[in-house]
Parts: structure tokens; C-alpha cells; sequence
């Protein structure tokens, strides 16, 4: 990775130029890494499902429990599993019990009470992982909620700045990545809260970041207008810097209507008084007590048969049939998300995320398991990273087919409305062609697949589908048939 720029006369730059070294698919591990336990092995299991890019978080009270005193611990297991063949992404958050406005070691991040001694934080770490990691982020979902950053914009370009600074000093080569521009922002109109925060980040803070990091949840078929937005807020400012996916995944509850109207609910009875501390102490005393969204969500569960499939299906014991059509859905956005982002000229993309935060039990009364409990590639067995759910195979199936890949582009052609078609130029193998037909992601399974008709140069075709069925298709005519549908399908030359 390079990055480069011109300069307008006052010094800014307007243009940074991404050369990449082919495409990275990654996973987050997840939101904490060593904070709710002893750092487990993990880096081999996404390895394992080809993942080329791993990106982790740490709390400054967690590595700098005490001014002056650091605990490496966690970091040093992280480095540990490295082996140089993946890129490292750190996402590092501002809490801390004694450094930080709001004083915890878990949620939220807040503004430094002392800038130098952030700084100084921020250098000691980057210094002590000696260039092996490569990203390395300012905090997370800055405009979502206060849970995730309880500043003002301002107060975090202040902060942007000195972690940028740090980061510089301690590796110069490494590339620091804007705290993640979220769903909430492409989803809200001009001028509301969540816009204008980025766009005071995406202006003040244009000096302070290398990378513009994106998560792309919600409506599959918005990405590239997500995509355009980010891109968008620089140019307004006068320069363009590379994009990122931090995270993207789904599907979750919001992109479907009949699930929102009831979830608008369920909203506001957990929510009617302000969310409890987030600490790892307050949230393990909190654990099972009776709290409004704990009132909540037991209400919601009362009448789960009652409830809309789109909802049920996202819901801890919720009927097989549902629970199967969740974890098709999920498979099928795994590819669909990634193959937008890289047409759109993404080549770094993150999943989220790879598993559960701790292995034990999971609170399914949480609001957040309703939101993404289901979307872990992996689960414990006995401790370990050993489950792999069904959106890893699907994962694992993309990453082997489009190793090698320089480049996606969108293609068009004949066939029913909703047809998505992507060549994928892979170095040292023959082109990877992805198609599916965009339908409604709960019930477009349903429908039956249509007819397409591909040129194609050899005279036969090996097609796979998201879900590891393959099959082998003969060119008749110059052409060969594909039964196109909701479900996309892997169609590249066979093997030599």
C-alpha cells in the first residue's frame, strides 16, 4: 500500500492514491479482545477461512490500566498469531478508568483528559507492535450513539489529531483509518445530527487520517450509493482519500419493515431510560437484572409466535425453518456485500464479525443479540473457535474463489431486471464471473430462478453457489445457461 498526494496551495491535501496489492477479504474479531477474558487463539481460524486481513480492539485501560503502567498481555497474544501473511488492523478506543472524561474501561470512549498522555499511550503501543500492524484506527462508530463516543466532533479531531501524530512518529509506514462512518449517517437526510458530524470530521480532520473506513449494514442493493456518500463528504471539502469497509454484515432486523414496526416498540420500552454504565465490573453486575430492556425484550419474547417470520427469525430459539432461511439470507449477503464494495473500488473489506466476544453463555435478552447475536462466522466448543456457522462457508468459498483477485467490475447484459453481474480478474487464473438477481432478501428464494444466457470462451463452465453446490455447465451456441435467483452463483473456467 502506498499512499501519495497532491496539495492545494494551502498546504491540504486534495487527492491520496490507493496502490493496492490485490484484494483483502477480513474479519473483526470482534468488539474486545482480552477484556472479558484471557485472549484466546483466533488469527488461525480466520486464516483458516481465508481471511487476509484481521482487525482487533483494544482499551487504553485495558494496555494502560495505570499512568505509566502497561499490561501487554492481550496485545503481545495478538501479535503472537501473526504471521506476516495477513494484514493487522488495530482499532483503539479511548477508555480508561483514570484517563478519559467518562471514566470506564470499556464503553464509552471519551475525549483524554490529557491529550499528551494520550498521545503517549497511542505511541507506546504502536512502538511496542514494531510494525507488524498496518491500520491502526481512532476509535469506531463515532455518530451512532453515546455508547460509542461521548464527545463532540470537534473533541474528536482534536483526539484524531494527536493519535495520527502518535501513530506517525512510532511508524512512519503505517496508515491511520477515521473512526468508522456508519449506517446511521447514510441513512439520515442532510443536515441531521449524524451528517453533520462527519462532515465537521471529513473537514477539520481531513489533515489527521489516511483512510476513510465505511460500514455498510442495511439495504444490500445501497451500497455503492454508501459508497458515493463517503466519497462524496471529501470531495465537498476539496480531496479524496482511499475507503475501507470496517465492517459490513447482515442481514439484520432494520431492512425489513414488518421486523421495524415492531422493533420502533421494543426501542423505545428499553430505551425509556438512559443505558446503563458499559464497564466489564457494571456489566457483570448488572448481568440478569431487571432493567427496562431486560422488561423489554422479555415482553417481546412472551409473544415470539405471534410475532412477523422477518423478526422471529432473528430470535434465540426461533422454529428450524426460520432459523435455516436467517442463515441462507446470511450467506448470500457474505458475497453480495463484498462483491459491491470491491466493484465500487473497495479493496479492503471487513466482515463482522468472527465470533462471540468470550466463550460461555450468550444473554439473548440483550438488544444487541438481537441485532447481530446471529452473525458470528464462528462459535466456541470447549473453549475454542472450533463451530463454524453457515456464513462461513460462504465466507471461506469467496475468499478461495477470488484469491488473487486486482480488480472487480460490474458488467451488464441481458437478462431480468434485478440481474447483478461481476467479472473478478484474478493474477494467475482465469476470470471469476458473479451473478445473482436482486430480490426481496426474506422470500425471493421463493420465487423461481430465471433464465440467463453468457457468452463464454470455453466449452464448459464449473458454477458454484454461495452455498457450495456445484455443478458443471456446457457451452452451447458460444454460451452457457445459468438458473440465475436470489442465491449468487461462482462460475469460472475449469481447472486446468
Amino acid at each position: 500500500m502506498a499512499l501519495t498526494g497532491e496539495a492545494l496551495g494551502n498546504g491540504i491535501a486534495v487527492t491520496s492514491t490507493f496502490e493496492p496489492d490485490g484484494v483483502r477479504l477480513g474479519v473483526v474479531r470482534g468488539i474486545s479482545y482480552g477484556l472479558f477474558g484471557a485472549p484466546g487463539e483466533f488469527v488461525a481460524q480466520a486464516r483458516g477461512l481465508g481471511a487476509g486481513m484481521i482487525r482487533a480492539y483494544f482499551y487504553w485501560g485495558q494496555v494502560e490500566p495505570e499512568p505509566g503502567r502497561y499490561r501487554w498481555e492481550a496485545v503481545d497474544a495478538l501479535l503472537g498469531q501473526l504471521t506476516g501473511d495477513e494484514e493487522a488492523w488495530i482499532t483503539l478506543c479511548s477508555s480508561s478508568p483514570w484517563g478519559t472524561r467518562v471514566a470506564t474501561d470499556f464503553l464509552p470512549p471519551s475525549p483524554a483528559r490529557d491529550q499528551r498522555a494520550y498521545g503517549e499511550f497511542v505511541r507506546q503501543v504502536v512502538r511496542h507492535c514494531a510494525g507488524r500492524v498496518r491500520y491502526w484506527q481512532c476509535d469506531n462508530e463515532l455518530s451512532n450513539t453515546d455508547l460509542l463516543w461521548a464527545g463532540t466532533a470537534p473533541e474528536y479531531v482534536e483526539q484524531l489529531t494527536t493519535f495520527y501524530r502518535a501513530v506517525k512518529d512510532a511508524d512512519p509506514a503505517a496508515a491511520v483509518v477515521l473512526g468508522g462512518c456508519g449506517y446511521d449517517v447514510f441513512s439520515s437526510e442532510p443536515g441531521s445530527a449524524p451528517r453533520l458530524f462527519f462532515d465537521h470530521l471529513a473537514d477539520a480532520g481531513r489533515e489527521a487520517f489516511d483512510l476513510f473506513s465505511v460500514h455498510l449494514y442495511g439495504d444490500v442493493a445501497s451500497v455503492p450509493a454508501y459508497l458515493d456518500q463517503a466519497r462524496e463528504l471529501m470531495r465537498s471539502h476539496g480531496y479524496l482519500k482511499p475507503v475501507v469497509v470496517g465492517e459490513h454484515g447482515g442481514p439484520q432486523p432494520f431492512e425489513f419493515p414488518e421486523a421495524m414496526a415492531v422493533m420502533q416498540q421494543v426501542f423505545a420500552a428499553a430505551f425509556s431510560e438512559p443505558p446503563p454504565a458499559q464497564s466489564t465490573g457494571e456489566l457483570a453486575a448488572q448481568a440478569g437484572q431487571d432493567t427496562p430492556e431486560r422488561r423489554a425484550m422479555d415482553a417481546l419474547y412472551d409473544q415470539i409466535a405471534d410475532l412477523p417470520p422477518a423478526l422471529q427469525m432473528f430470535m434465540a430459539g426461533c422454529p428450524a425453518d426460520l432459523e435455516a432461511r436467517r442463515d441462507r439470507i446470511n450467506g448470500r449477503q457474505v458475497v453480495m456485500r463484498t462483491l459491491l464494495a470491491l466493484a465500487c473500488g473497495v479493496h479492503r473489506t471487513a466482515y463482522w464479525n468472527l465470533a462471540p466476544e468470550y466463550p460461555g453463555p450468550v444473554d439473548d435478552r440483550q438488544m444487541m443479540h438481537l441485532l447481530i447475536g446471529k452473525l458470528p462466522l464462528l462459535g466456541y466448543r470447549d473453549g475454542d473457535l472450533a463451530v463454524r456457522h453457515p456464513a462461513a462457508q460462504a465466507f471461506a468459498l469467496l475468499a478461495e474463489k477470488t484469491a488473487g483477485a486486482r480488480a472487480v467490475s460490474r458488467v451488464t447484459a441481458d437478462g431480468p431486471p434485478g440481474l447483478y453481474a461481476f467479472e473478478v480478474d484474478r493474477a494467475g487464473r482465469g476470470p471469476l464471473l458473479v451473478v445473482w438477481d436482486h430480490r426481496d432478501p426474506f422470500d425471493g428464494e421463493d420465487e423461481p430462478p430465471a433464465d440467463l444466457s453468457w457468452p463464454w470462451p470455453a466449452d464448459t463452465a464449473t458454477v458454484t453457489d454461495v452455498f457450495g453446490h456445484g455443478w458443471t455447465a456446457r457451452r452451447q451456441h458460444g454460451h452457457i445457461r445459468l438458473p440465475v435467483s436470489a442465491t449468487p452463483l461462482l462460475v469460472e473456467p475449469p481447472a486446468q
